[in-house]
């Protein structure tokens, strides 16, 4: 069984081909061996450069081991446990390599190099044999609306009697430019998928399992349902709960995307992601020779996947570990922080006790081993509140639009002032960016409950002045495609303390 990643490093590219191996956690330079409980798992590098680099992942399966302790009794006992595809086909097998191989590439993470995982890669997968009962149409289904060029060649059943015809399982090539955390979440889902079954038993955390890995992607895909059906080999109560969950974050994005539709904004302003590859087979020529495949395209990403990409990623580089996400409304960061174990203490604080009630919900249906990081706390953001002194970090995430400009300084004093974290990330819309929006009207607002949405040059004045006032420096970002003239559609800044800032700070307001 054996799954390829090759990364081709564009010219104008300030990373080499060989991060890929910082992104794998995995040295191209060695050859390792990762003990599974059905067999043994290799990585190498067939190819590394700093142009080109391919990574392989080769998993021998042992078939007496995987029904070892089984008997004769056991409704499956019977010699095609021992007779089978599963050490050449990629199947739940290379699922569960994958996610334990490359753990730590698979959830986004890299110590050594924090900013690569949100690093766009353009690469390439290959698998030689992936069973797929219904062809190369629909494993085309599963991974263009993903933003790959797929090609899926039949495999024969027996070259010597072509007369026989195809087998049910394709070579399967992807090419696509993403982040690699997306590329693995793919084929850690789709795989079992294809396959249509599990090689292991399935128990009731498969759904948590299902929605941590495709909560950026599978809501709305196409085929959501069909996925999760086969994903949880039909187990009807599972299917249930999965889809209800599922059309639960769907319906949360119009609150996510602050009332805009901000994914068909994103195309219209100009924006890289022109959606998924559709001709995905090379036509035939007049000289019989088939034309090059189109250049893959990146999938379509809401700006509020972006957004929370952008803070993340602004986290991540500070090393905070204990995190205060104010404003933290119905917990689509805090899922995010919860996912990643850099994160050991997190605190959401709101105002509405509805949202901490839906964000509670949400958060309950994650692994219990994660709640004991993670508190939640009702409050108003323009009141002091000792308990949340000390933390690392702040995220003010689509917050301060939502406060009347009078009451800003008090913010300001309760977060920079009282609280004061070390690092403060707040995002904002780009008012100016809003005459791109055709369902917008003139000098109206992307929320009815925004009380201003400033400018470019406006946010930068009020984040001056905080820096100014409480001794931060701050470093402002655009975040989401960005027009040459009215810049991004939102503005981060993340504010950073240090000990001669905080006792100038200090002194200034004595």
């Amino acid at each position: 069984m054996l799954l390829t990643i090759t990364c081709t490093r564009p010219d104008d590219a300030a990373w080499a081909a060989t991060d890929l191996g910082y992104l794998l956690h995995k040295h191209p330079d060695r050859a390792q061996v990762f003990d599974q409980s059905y067999g043994t798992a290799h990585v190498l590098y067939p190819e590394a450069t700093e142009q080109r680099c391919t990574a392989a992942l080769l998993l021998e399966i042992d078939p007496v081991r995987l029904v070892r302790g089984k008997t004769r009794g056991t409704p499956e006992f019977s010699l095609a446990q021992y007779v089978n595809d599963r050490p050449y086909a990629a199947t739940s097998l290379l699922a569960v390599a994958i996610s334990t191989v490359f753990s730590s590439a698979l959830h986004g993470r890299c110590a050594r190099r924090p900013e690569l995982p949100d690093t766009i890669l353009p690469l390439r997968i290959e698998l030689p044999a992936v069973p797929c009962k219904g062809g190369p149409d629909r494993a085309e289904r599963m991974f263009a609306p993903l933003g790959w060029s797929v090609t899926a060649t039949p495999v024969v059943l027996d070259p010597a009697f072509p007369e026989w015809g195809d087998s049910h399982y394709v070579r399967l090539e992807l090419a696509g430019t993403l982040r690699l955390a997306d590329a693995l979440t793919h084929l850690y889902v789709l795989l079992p998928v294809l396959d249509g079954g599990k090689h292991y038993w399935l128990a009731d955390d498969e759904i948590d399992k299902l929605l941590r890995a495709g909560a950026n992607w599978l809501p709305a895909h196409p085929e959501r349902d069909w996925i999760t059906r086969r994903y949880l080999a039909r187990r009807q109560s599972l299917v249930r709960t999965a889809l209800a969950r599922l059309a639960e974050i769907d319906d949360a994005a119009p609150e996510e995307l602050d009332a805009v539709d901000e994914v068909e904004v994103a195309d219209d302003a100009g924006s890289d992601s022109t959606g998924p590859v559709t001709d995905v087979h090379p036509a035939p020529r007049h000289d019989g020779t088939r034309s090059p495949l189109p250049e893959p395209q990146p999938a379509p990403v809401s700006l509020a996947v972006l957004r929370r990409r952008a803070v993340m990623s602004a986290l991540r580089a500070t090393g905070a570990r204990r995190v205060l996400d104010l404003g933290c409304g119905e917990g689509v960061l805090l899922r995010d922080l919860l996912a990643d174990k850099m994160f050991e203490e997190i605190v959401g604080v709101d105002v509405s006790t509805r949202a901490l009630q839906i964000a509670r919900r949400r958060l309950d249906r994650m692994p219990g081993a994660m709640a004991h990081r993670i508190q939640l706390r009702q409050g108003a953001l323009t009141y002091t509140d000792a308990a949340l002194r000390g933390y690392d970090a702040a995220v003010l995430m689509e917050v301060i639009e939502h406060i009347d400009p009078p009451r800003l300084p008090a913010l300001a004093h309760s977060v920079f002032g009282a609280a004061r974290p070390a690092t403060v990330v707040v995002t904002t819309p780009n008012g100016e960016y809003n005459s791109l929006y055709e369902n917008l009207s003139a000098g109206g607002f992307r929320h009815t409950d925004h009380r201003f949405e400033w400018s470019r040059a406006e946010f930068a004045s009020w984040a001056a002045s905080i820096g100014r006032n409480y001794g931060y420096s701050v470093r402002i970002e655009s975040v989401g495609p960005e027009d040459p003239a009215l810049g991004s559609p939102t503005q981060l800044a993340v504010f950073g303390t240090s000990e001669r800032a905080t006792t100038m700070a200090e002194e200034a307001r004595r």
